[in-house]
């Protein structure tokens, strides 16, 4: 039988998000389901409806934890270094992905339906993580160069992405490439060595 008002509404998202993650992080979104995720915490799926209206508005929620988590790590691993920060910051997207491989693809795995916008929130989230790749692209770039920083940071993102995605997902190895990072690395490097010319 669920618990009708153990917590209150915010508490609920709370333990839901939490729990969902942590489902999330374990099972992947191939097998994640909203239902396990109620029983586990002891409430009805109707509750986790209606605390986030629908299934795709709880995943975004569960991969908006996510998120935080990544961009937090990041944050947390550039703080400490004066320079090479860039390496730095594409090491730390390696680590996490492979740290937490299920919750990471979820957020590339998943697909609002075509008729529904992204909410500003969960936009804001994804938007962050990527200016945190700005600044320290921005930051390796000559100055007359700096405002081509964010056009750079979005294909270098997909170049850094695709390998990493490769690498978690056995294509890599299937094409032999033995060191995924430092090819990512390379790619970087090529990419910021034209504005340094």
């Amino acid at each position: 039988m669920g618990r009708r008002s153990d917590h209150s509404r915010e508490e609920l998202r709370a333990l839901i998000v939490a729990e969902g993650h942590r489902q999330m992080a374990e099972v992947g979104f191939a097998k994640f389901s909203a239902r396990e995720v109620a029983k586990a915490i002891g409430y009805s799926i109707g509750t986790l409806y209606n605390v986030f209206g629908s299934y795709d508005q709880l995943i975004l929620a569960i991969n908006g934890h996510t998120l935080d988590l990544w961009l937090a790590d990041l944050e947390a691993k550039l703080d400490s270094l004066p320079a090479s920060r860039l390496r730095a910051a594409i090491d730390a997207y390696f680590d996490f992905a492979l740290g937490n491989r299920n919750a990471w693809t979820a957020l590339y795995d998943f697909r609002l339906p075509a008729d529904e916008v992204m909410p500003e929130d969960y936009r804001i989230k994804v938007t962050a993580i990527t200016e945190v790749v700005v600044r320290e692209i921005r930051s390796e770039l000559p100055t007359e160069h700096a405002g081509e920083a964010p056009a750079l940071a979005r294909s270098l993102l997909a170049t850094v992405h695709g390998h990493c995605y490769f690498a978690l997902n056995g294509t890599f190895a299937l094409l032999g490439e033995q060191d995924p990072l430092a090819a990512a690395l390379d790619r970087v490097d090529d990419a910021l060595a034209r504005f340094k010319s």
